[in-house]
Parts: structure tokens; C-alpha cells; sequence
């Protein structure tokens, strides 16, 4: 008994201690860090990674097709480009003592569209094979751009049809005045009054206003039309004689049809766009259809980025 009582005394003081263990207040700390021991699917099921979807075969090919479809254009853009660039290096339109007449230089239309094709096939090239959603978004926008000014075009044209006489008179006007000056403009007036057998605008006395071919003008010129108005231009037909013109504005206007044509080009291009209607309607539309499948492809690739997250 003696010692079973030193015993319970021994034992007495340790019971506040172990209730005040089991009161202890609860810490999440350790369940904190248990939990972040385990796995997050074990956590929450929800908030697990989830693998995105392998794309398509159809993806795939939409893909590979839309890259060498750009692929193709961004070439041509840049074969553009570079005919521009040769053209007004040749010329010399880039030099500093010519660059004013730069904005009127024809070339300079190969040149922007030429750019302007190139970059935008290059954006779309580079969208399709990195899978970029910013550069498919610029290829879209940029395309849809150009067809909205090809139609605002489409529709200035046919709502000024009446004017376009006037203003295709007028430009035609500039190309008889500058024929000696731009080499561009006079191989377009040769091929235009040798493919429609006419000379001048409305006759061939239209190049009296030409300061080269008038008749007060020095030179051998004077009083002459360009040989690309002659009825047979050909030396021992294989040489171009230049001068097969030489003095026809002298002549009258019986003589003059036995050496050249004596009716304007004006008449003939009106015909000739007026038949070609139908070609210039079907050439547009294929321009259309081609932008139209390059957006599609875009799209298409934007959808399937946005589906794989």
C-alpha cells in the first residue's frame, strides 16, 4: 500500500499536463503541409492540368496548306519587289537628282505592291508554321483590309464609269506628252497602238502636241509620230525602222493613211475594255476567292489554337 500510493502520487501530476496537451488549440499548419504533400488530383479533382487535345489530321493539313499557300505569295511579292526596285535603279529614279519624279515613276506600283504582298504573305507564312495567334490575327486584318478597299474600288468604278472615259483620256494625254522622257510610258504607248493599230488619241495629229514631234521642234523628230504608228514598221522584216514616220505630219491626211494609222487609240481601248469585261469581272473574283481562302485557313487555325487553350 505504501508504495502504491508513492506510485499514484507519482503519477498524479502528469494528467493537467496530458489534458492540457489535448487542449492545445487545432493548427493547420501541419495538415497544411501534409496536404501539400499529396498529389493535386487527390486535392481537387477540378483543378488538375488538362492535356490539350492532339490537333486533327484536317488541322494538320489546313496547316502545312495555309504555309505554302502564303509560301507562294510572299515569293511573287517578292519577285514584284525586286522588278520595282531594278526598274527604278535602272532608271535611276532612286538617285538623288531624280527623285521628284519618283511618285509618277510606274514602277514605283511593283514596288508597294510588291511590299505589301510580301509582307503580308510573310506574316501569314510565319503565323501557320509557329501557330501565332497575333500574327494569324494581323494576316486576317490585313487581308480584309485589302479587299475592302478592292471593293471600295470596284464600287468607285462603277459608280464614276461615266468619268473613267475622261480620266482614261487624260492619262493617256500624259503618256503622248512624256513619251520621250519615261521609258515605261513608251513601251505601254508602242504595245497599245501596235496591238490596236491606231496612233494618237483621236488622230494621229495628236502628237503635234508632243514637244519632241512637233513641227517647230528641232531634230529629226520634228513633224514625225512614233513607229509603232505605222502601217509596216519592218525593215526586210526582221528590223524595226525607226523612221518609217519621218515627216507624216506634213503630209495630208490621204497621203499620211499610206504610211500610218490614221485613227486614235481613245475609240480602240474603249472597245477593247468594253469586250474585256467579262475577263476583268472573272480576274477580280479569282482574287477574291483566293483572299477569301487564305482567311478561311486563318481562321481555321485560330479556332483550333483558342480549342487547345
Amino acid at each position: 500500500q505504501p508504495h502504491g500510493v508513492a506510485g499514484s502520487g507519482e503519477r498524479a501530476p502528469l494528467l493537467p499536463q496530458v489534458s492540457r496537451l489535448v487542449e492545445l488549440p487545432y493548427s493547420s499548419s501541419d495538415d497544411d503541409d501534409g496536404d501539400m504533400d499529396l498529389p493535386t488530383s487527390e486535392l481537387d479533382p477540378g483543378l488538375s492540368c488538362r492535356i490539350p487535345p492532339a490537333p486533327s489530321t484536317f488541322s494538320q493539313c489546313v496547316r502545312y496548306l495555309a504555309f505554302l499557300w502564303n509560301l507562294l505569295f510572299l515569293l511573287l511579292g517578292l519577285l514584284a519587289l525586286a522588278v520595282g526596285v531594278w526598274g527604278l535603279l535602272a532608271k535611276g529614279s532612286l538617285a538623288g537628282a531624280r527623285f521628284a519624279p519618283l511618285g509618277s515613276d510606274p514602277m514605283l506600283l511593283f514596288v508597294l505592291a510588291g511590299l505589301g504582298a510580301s509582307t503580308v504573305s510573310l506574316a501569314g507564312c510565319l503565323g501557320a508554321l509557329r501557330s501565332s495567334p497575333c500574327l494569324l490575327r494581323f494576316f486576317v486584318g490585313a487581308v480584309l483590309a485589302f479587299a475592302g478597299l478592292e471593293v471600295l474600288g470596284g464600287l468607285l468604278v462603277l459608280a464614276a464609269r461615266h468619268r473613267l472615259r475622261d480620266a482614261l483620256r487624260d492619262a493617256l494625254l500624259l503618256c503622248l506628252l512624256r513619251y520621250q522622257d519615261e521609258p515605261d510610258l513608251r513601251f505601254l504607248v508602242d504595245e497599245v497602238q501596235r496591238s490596236l493599230r491606231c496612233c494618237g488619241l483621236g488622230s494621229y495629229r495628236d502628237w503635234e502636241a508632243n514637244p519632241y514631234f512637233n513641227c517647230s521642234a528641232p531634230g529629226a523628230q520634228a513633224c514625225s509620230v512614233p513607229a509603232s504608228c505605222c502601217l509596216d514598221p519592218w525593215q526586210n522584216g526582221t528590223v524595226v525602222n525607226v523612221l518609217c514616220a519621218t515627216g507624216a505630219l506634213r503630209l495630208g491626211d490621204a497621203a499620211a493613211g499610206t504610211v500610218v494609222y490614221l485613227g486614235g487609240c481613245m475609240a480602240q481601248l474603249s472597245t477593247w475594255l468594253r469586250t474585256q469585261a467579262g475577263a476583268i469581272v472573272a480576274g477580280a473574283a479569282v482574287l477574291v476567292l483566293v483572299e477569301t481562302i487564305g482567311v478561311l485557313m486563318a481562321l481555321k487555325m485560330l479556332g483550333d489554337i483558342t480549342a487547345r487553350g
